[in-house]
């Protein structure tokens, strides 16, 4: 016999209704629904905020200061051959 059987679960829920009557369930239901979708639109706005700082910025485009630019350097590879 299971512990939670159909008929058990309708006795319980029976009582649940005298002791606390149906306004009082009916608030308690609207309560724990809107902190249910405030906890989803919390963790949905976390998991937005946490991809957003760990996406790499967008690509800019680099830009060259005009008169910035170094002079090529010279080779200073010896030209003589050693025999």
């Amino acid at each position: 016999m299971d512990l939670f059987a159909p008929r058990h679960l309708l006795i319980i829920l029976i009582v649940v209704l005298l002791v606390f009557g149906t306004k009082k369930l009916k608030t308690l239901g609207s309560d724990l629904g809107s902190a249910v979708r405030g906890f989803k639109e919390s963790m949905r706005d976390a998991e937005t905020a946490q991809s957003e700082a760990t996406a790499p910025p967008p690509a800019q485009e680099a830009k060259q200061i005009p008169g910035s630019e170094k002079p090529a350097e010279k080779s200073t590879v010896d030209k003589t051959t050693h025999a």
